[in-house]
């Protein structure tokens, strides 16, 4: 009998879907354990994870109570004097290869052609280990409790960005397409400072995708626009609410759930796409919240 073929993509997306329809998202709770903070999930050797990769090895966490933030293969674990546990599951982390192909179109002597195809690592979390270095065994800290007032770091991370904030007494947060502005109720109206800036996050998240950044919304016009757009915004704040060291805040129906649910079914490559979007969005944030912090201290200099 044929060996059949593991489907990266089709794992990928079935456990997003099970972890939706059960209620945790991954990026709605990417705490990694009940007692631990949010982290970002990095290699054996301190490199972050990205992308598709975050929101997989936060479900695993969230799944097992894991709460280390540092993840490695078999071998790694062995090279670094470790021994993994016995009965530890791994986790799938996905990479990129490429292949030549041969291409009977394209003219004399460029007949190949190069195409890209995930793969996979197994991978275990460092408390899944035994053995390993003391550094290797790094615990998150927790999301900062920020209470009622404003963080003038976190004020001054959001102006750096470049996008206007705007603030009124209307009760809503939202990004506008057409004056390219968001808006954010006041702070003082939020249960606590968290709430204020996770909400902050999505709707910057939103902002990176105008034409005049990252072209998101022309770029994904065909599909349904606004229910892959919220998941971006969702995963994008989340990756980028952790970053900053704040707790995610999530407010989204049950309609938008299902219709999450609907289109990862129909379409096992989108968690992908959405995953991808979100992660050039938060890098695209830094970057300029960093561009303008370097400006000021040149400036200053």
């Amino acid at each position: 009998m044929a060996k059949t073929r593991f489907d990266i993509h089709q794992h990928v997306t079935d456990t997003i879907i099970a972890q939706i329809e059960a209620g945790t998202p991954p990026w709605r709770k990417p705490w990694t354990g009940s007692t631990g903070g949010a982290c970002l999930p990095v290699r054996h050797n301190g490199e972050a994870y990205k992308g598709i990769n975050i929101l997989m090895l936060w479900a695993t966490a969230h799944m097992r109570g894991l709460t280390s933030e540092r993840w490695m293969t078999f071998k790694q674990a062995q090279d670094l004097g470790g021994s993994v546990k016995k009965g530890a599951k791994a986790a799938k982390s996905v990479f990129y290869g490429t292949i030549e192909k041969e291409d009977d179109s394209k003219p004399a002597g460029e007949e190949t052609t190069i195409r890209r195809f995930a793969k996979f690592n197994n991978v275990f979390n460092a408390d899944d280990i035994e053995g390993l270095p003391e550094e290797y065994y790094i615990r998150p800290d927790p999301p900062r409790d920020l209470g009622t007032k404003s963080d003038p770091t976190l004020d001054a991370f959001f102006a750096g960005t470049g996008a206007v904030i705007i603030t009124s007494e209307d009760p809503r947060a939202y990004y506008s397409i057409e004056k390219d502005h968001i808006h954010m109720p006041p702070i003082a109206t939020f249960h606590d400072a968290a709430g204020f800036f996770g909400s902050l996050a999505h709707e910057s998240i939103h902002w990176s995708g105008s034409a005049k950044r990252l072209d998101r919304f022309a770029k994904f016009q065909d599909r349904k626009a606004y229910a892959f757009e919220e998941l971006v915004a969702e995963i994008g704040a989340c990756i980028l609410g952790v970053t900053l060291g704040v707790a995610p805040q999530f407010d989204q129906s049950a309609a938008y759930i299902e219709g999450w649910i609907e289109a990862l079914k129909n379409d096992k490559g989108m968690i992908f796409k959405a995953a991808s979007e979100a992660q050039k969005a938060v890098d695209f944030i830094m970057a300029s919240s960093a561009a303008t912090a370097g400006h000021k201290e040149e400036r200053a200099a």
